[in-house]
């Protein structure tokens, strides 16, 4: 079993507001990412708040389980620590967490099943987009506790990546995208 774990607690400073609020296609950015996971079979789903959470708690789509994380104004690191602490308490445990931001359009349900097809617990996998490591990422329960000793700030885990040498590409170009909308701009381009 493969966990969901969406990160969406951020403020959104460039993007000037918080992006799990901001709508695209006509759906909530928190709303689209956390279906998208769940379309690709992740099981549980978990979709970390913060900033405004009592606004996107209702934007969580049934099937995923909301969760704050308190100190979500830290950074992407607090954000991911919060997710693999309400994972690591799960009933069966995952065998992997597939990390999934919320400012990803481009990435689909396609992209969360052929990252799946990589699970174990020794897992350490990214998407790949024209040869550009991206997210969403799979990493195996073994890390997980690692992982979040390491995370902190506004850097996530990917300290703990670049240290590694096992971290297996996975193309993911021919059926979804990386790129970041990190202006509103960006989520019509």
């Amino acid at each position: 079993m493969t966990a969901g774990l969406l990160l969406a607690a951020g403020q959104g400073s460039r993007f000037g507001m918080p992006k799990a609020l901001a709508v695209h296609r006509g759906a909530a950015l928190v709303t689209r990412a956390a279906d998208v996971l769940l379309e690709g079979g992740c099981d549980p789903v978990i979709v970390v708040l913060g900033a405004r959470g009592d606004e996107a708690r209702p934007l969580v789509p049934a099937g995923a389980r909301a969760v704050t994380a308190d100190d979500w104004a830290e950074g992407m690191g607090a954000s991911l620590r919060a997710g693999l602490r309400a994972l690591a308490e799960a009933e069966p445990p995952p065998v992997a967490a597939l990390v999934h931001l919320v400012d990803l359009p481009d990435v689909g349900a396609e992209v969360v099943g052929r990252m799946r097809a990589h699970a174990s617990t020794d897992v350490v996998a990214r998407a790949a987009y024209a040869d550009a490591p991206g997210h969403p990422v799979l990493f195996g329960r073994r890390w997980w506790a690692e992982i979040a000793a390491q995370a902190a700030g506004d850097r996530g885990a990917r300290d703990w990546l670049r240290a590694r040498d096992d971290v297996r590409l996975v193309d993911c170009g021919d059926i979804g995208g990386g790129r970041d909308a990190d202006t509103p701009e960006l989520l019509d381009s």
